[in-house]
């Protein structure tokens, strides 16, 4: 035995891990058992809800009440006639300063290889 030790208290390394293997495998954990309770979802009608209590909302006069109507109006604004037009256009413009740039592209390239390439192809043959 250890001589510091009591004798009752004393184990061995080989007795703790045969301990420690037999309290876990008699007491194995149990499986996880989870309460599923299935429930009706409707995302129309939960979006008619919360739209009815934007529209309460707004009908205060309070700050938070004109802002929730002036970003709302703006939203609807661009999603309607005015600003799909401007969209439009702007994308049309981006449209023809990319077919702007690719032509020129094309015809630099063209350039290159019209003066530059006899040039190169005679150094590299010589």
């Amino acid at each position: 035995m250890f001589s510091g030790m009591p004798g009752n208290l004393y184990f061995t390394a080989t007795q703790i891990h045969c301990t420690m293997a037999f309290l876990r495998f008699t007491k194995l954990p149990k499986h996880q058992q989870y309460e599923y309770k299935p429930r009706f979802w409707d995302p129309k009608q939960e979006e008619l809800e919360e739209r009815m209590q934007q529209v309460e909302n707004m009908k205060g006069g309070d700050a938070e009440a004109i802002k929730a109507r002036l970003s709302g109006g703006f939203r609807r604004g661009y999603q309607q006639g005015g600003q799909s037009r401007f969209r439009k256009q702007q994308v049309m413009r981006s449209n023809m300063v990319l077919l702007g740039i690719i032509v020129m592209l094309v015809f630099l390239s063209y350039l290159f290889i019209r003066v530059y390439l006899p040039e190169i192809a005679a150094s590299v043959g010589n």
